[in-house]
């Protein structure tokens, strides 16, 4: 049973019962039933609720002799309801603290708790709105984070109750029930170097009224070229006398602009059902130096782009009796052509791709079988994935057309062993298993077949432990199979043969003769609530251990071993100087590797409540700020919700530590931090011809090799509408080792530490400065460094040297970025 504390009493330890269901709700008190405060004794009866969702109730029936009161936690409608528990959830204050603008922006700044140790997969997690799936993340990433109640982060495991494969965290963002405003932002960021700008326009409209949903966003961005001569980079080609500088005739970032409309419409069909449609547009161009024109010596070779994207996105989700049915489709048909000038021609070379994509996704889950122990839960899926492009270029005479095809079943089984709520073996705890199957059929590689499963053990409310195998088998993307070559002059390349910076030509497409992959991987990891705070504090360990046969991977750097393996990849002329390389994918041998996370999660409340805020909790200031125990399981969820949301019935078991809902804010101050750190245990590659590289003793496939120690770092917190962020990176040095041969030397790559700042005062949220200016009234202003101290990682010779090719224009093109954000919500 989950306790409160009332003012002036020691704070009591948190402990917590699962929930009623919510169609089980108590009948309503007559007066003559409300127990009364004696005399001089405060009324501590009262209810809390965060848009007409009910969080704590407090009964003044409840006090014992120590002062303690009764507290019954309920979920929030949308949340997800999983063996796992959330690794951390946050509340609209929490989100507040952030002062981001978007979806979007929040999730890149979640990186250290949405990220995943793998090293598989999509970076990005997968999302969900409500408790549902979306049809693609263009459906929410314009959704300001005004209208979001509750994100939920949780751990790769419950991506299969969605029909994803578990390579990916999942991250649940919970609308409000009503939600109606409109935005516009003006970014402008500017390197201190002062080698580019780049201007962004955003404007959005949401309306939310339950299960309706309307959110359109435009943007326009343009970003100005950078030029190498603004980062004072050296060219390797000897000047003459006369020739001008070739830094000024390159650049290291293009300019572009970009032009965007993405809109959805969501609506509901019948109780606990909701159709969602997404619409994108977007035209984009880019242009770009490469040198000089020896027809034309004072013009600039130039490669221009042009791309028009057009996307659409359907999201289904229906209750199928007592089971849910959710089903997804997503397109995109993308354009473009290039426009490429040669060294020597007058006219330029065309290149132009077409490419097209389409992903439906149909999964059906609900309750098979009771167990003593509860409820057996099954996911089934099915779909298919079509993917083609089609390219030509002048430049070849080749038009060449790939398509792949790619149809799916399978299912995900959670079996419940041992219960302490249903009393089975109760003394170990919750155990439960799973197991997942897939089953592929690719119309260019046949069939792929993925076996998986795991243990979920939980012997407290505060600790969860789980071991899981993924054994996947995976064919190359049709970009890496049949991408059109592209021919690049002039690119810096170093050659770790000769250890000398050299311009070469540089091919980059697809490979057709790319082989299927072999995965084979381990993950066991423990979650831990820790005893204090507000019931969100968290500790995630994790291990991993993966394993491959014939992975696909970029080519490789230019070493000694690589041209061995590859040496009809790399040419060179009469005086052994890199003339060009083919780039294109190639498949490895074997890769090994292993590695350990932690994630650290902490938050809670500073400074003192608002008085006017402390009243409306109905408390009179004497509950705290925290979450409280573990949550109990969830009841129906009942509609859409704003994206067609429909929340997992009851039945299950605890929902373990963050499963309630938050209490609304006092007033107070709001922190948070989290930190993940990464400790590489081993990492190789084998090669093709049996070479086996140890890329944390010297050997690097690509980059610099692998950094044995990594960290993420995300602090800040707000206050009364000013708050600050510090966000921070690390990776250890690593080294590449010579080749032995004449001239080449060892590489040292130096430790990389980045500070991110970003300070914002967001002025509604301060009723002196609206009531002086009225015209402030939803204004944030807001000013950030990125990387603040002007981290660039350092690359050296043995002699202590830099290569050209490793100079720090080329290394980091951006460096230090300052950015002025204006944001107004009317």
């Amino acid at each position: 049973m989950a306790h409160a504390q009332v003012a002036g009493d020691p704070p009591p330890s948190a402990t917590a019962t699962p929930a009623a269901p919510a169609t089980s709700a108590p009948p309503p008190e007559t007066p003559a039933d409300k127990p009364q405060p004696t005399p001089g004794e405060a009324d501590t009866t009262g209810e809390i609720s965060v848009n007409g969702d009910p969080i704590y109730k407090r009964d003044a029936r409840g006090l014992d002799k120590k002062g303690e009161i009764l507290v019954v936690a309920h979920r929030i409608k949308g949340q997800v309801e999983a063996e796992q528990p959330p690794i951390v959830t946050y509340d609209e204050e929490d989100i507040a603290a952030y002062g981001v603008s978007s979806i979007e922006e929040l999730v890149e700044a979640l990186v250290p708790q949405t990220g995943t140790g793998r090293g598989r997969g999509a970076s990005s997690p997968v999302f969900l709105l409500n408790g549902m799936r979306v049809s693609n993340f263009r459906e929410i990433r314009g959704l300001p984070p005004e209208a979001i109640k509750l994100v939920e982060i949780l751990p790769e495991e419950v991506a299969l109750k969605y029909g994803f494969r578990p390579d990916q965290r999942v991250v649940n963002f919970v609308l409000k029930d009503h939600f109606s405003s409109q935005f516009d932002e003006l970014e402008f960021s500017e390197p201190s170097s002062a080698g580019y700008t780049d201007t962004r326009n955003d404007a959005t409209l949401v309306r939310i009224n339950k299960g309706a949903r309307v959110n359109v966003t435009g943007t326009y961005e343009t970003i100005s070229p950078e030029l190498a001569a603004s980062r004072n980079i050296i060219e390797s080609t000897p000047e003459v006398a006369g020739q001008p500088d070739l830094a000024d005739y390159r650049t290291l970032q293009a300019g572009s602009t970009n032009a965007t409309l993405n809109a959805t419409v969501a609506r509901p069909l019948w109780p606990g059902a909701g159709l969602t449609i997404n619409g994108l547009v977007e035209r984009s161009s880019s242009d770009a130096l490469n040198g000089i024109k020896s027809t034309e010596p004072l013009l600039a070779l130039l490669t221009s782009s042009r791309t028009t994207t057009g996307s659409v996105g359907l999201g289904l989700n229906a209750p199928v009796g007592t089971w849910l049915f959710s089903g997804t489709l997503d397109g995109t048909h993308a354009y473009q052509v290039q426009s490429i000038d040669s060294a020597s021609a007058i006219n330029p070379e065309i290149a132009d791709t077409t490419t097209d994509s389409y992903t439906t996704l149909f999964t059906l889950s609900g309750s098979p079988l009771k167990l003593p122990s509860g409820d057996v839960a099954l996911t089934l899926k099915t779909g298919y994935v079509w993917s083609a492009e089609a390219g030509s270029d002048t430049r070849t005479g080749i038009s060449d057309a790939y398509r792949q095809g790619d149809a799916q079943i399978g299912f995900s089984l959670d079996l419940p062993l041992t219960s302490r709520k249903n009393h089975v073996l109760e003394a170990i705890g919750d155990l439960s298993a799973n197991l997942n199957v897939e089953a592929h059929h690719l119309s260019d590689f046949g069939g792929l077949f993925d076996l998986g499963g795991g243990l979920t053990w939980k012997p407290t409310d505060r600790w969860t432990l789980s071991a899981t195998y993924i054994g996947t088998e995976v064919a190359p993307t049709l970009a890496n199979l049949a991408a059109p070559d592209v021919i690049t002059p002039n690119v810096s390349v170093f050659d770790f043969v000769r250890g000398q910076t050299v311009l070469a030509t540089v091919i980059t497409g697809g490979n057709a003769g790319l082989l299927r992959e072999d995965q084979r991987d381990w993950k066991v990891a423990s979650n831990w609530t820790l005893p204090f705070g507000n019931g969100n504090n968290t500790l995630v360990v994790e291990y991993f251990r993966n394993h491959s046969t014939d992975p696909t991977s970029a080519f490789p750097l230019v070493t000694a071993a690589v041209e061995s393996a590859f040496p009809d990849r790399v040419l060179r002329n009469a005086q052994d100087q890199i003339v060009s390389i083919d780039e294109t994918p190639v498949t490895l041998a074997m890769t090994r590797s292993s590695r350990v996370r932690t994630s650290l999660n902490l938050s809670g409340n500073f400074g003192k409540p608002d008085p006017a805020l402390a009243h409306r909790r109905g408390f009179g200031g004497g509950f705290g700020g925290g979450r409280g125990g573990p949550g109990g399981p969830g009841g129906p969820g009942g509609g859409p919700g704003g994206g067609g949301g429909f929340g997992r019935g009851g039945g299950g078991r605890g929902g373990g530590p963050g499963g309630g809902g938050p209490p609304p804010s006092d007033g107070r101050g709001r922190w948070n931090l989290s930190l993940a750190y990464s400790y590489e245990i081993y990492n190789t590659a084998q090669l093709p011809n049996g070479t086996v590289l140890n890329q944390l003793g010297g050997d690097a496939l690509t980059g610099s090799g692998v950094a044995r120690h990594t960290a993420n770092l995300d602090a800040g917190g707000a206050y009364r509408g000013i708050g600050v962020r510090l966000a921070a990176t690390y990776a250890s040095a690593t080294h590449v080792n010579s080749s032995g041969q004449p001239g080449d030397l060892p590489l040292d790559f130096g430790a990389l530490a980045t500070v991110n700042f970003r300070l914002f005062a967001d002025l509604g949220r301060m009723p002196s400065v609206v009531k002086k200016f009225a015209f402030l009234k939803g204004t944030r202003l807001s000013f950030a460094v990125n990387n603040v101290f002007n981290g660039i990682q350092k690359v050296t010779d043995s002699t202590g040297a830099t290569p050209l090719a490793y100079q720090a224009g080329y290394v980091d093109p951006v460096g230090r970025l300052f950015k002025l954000e204006l944001r107004k919500q009317f």
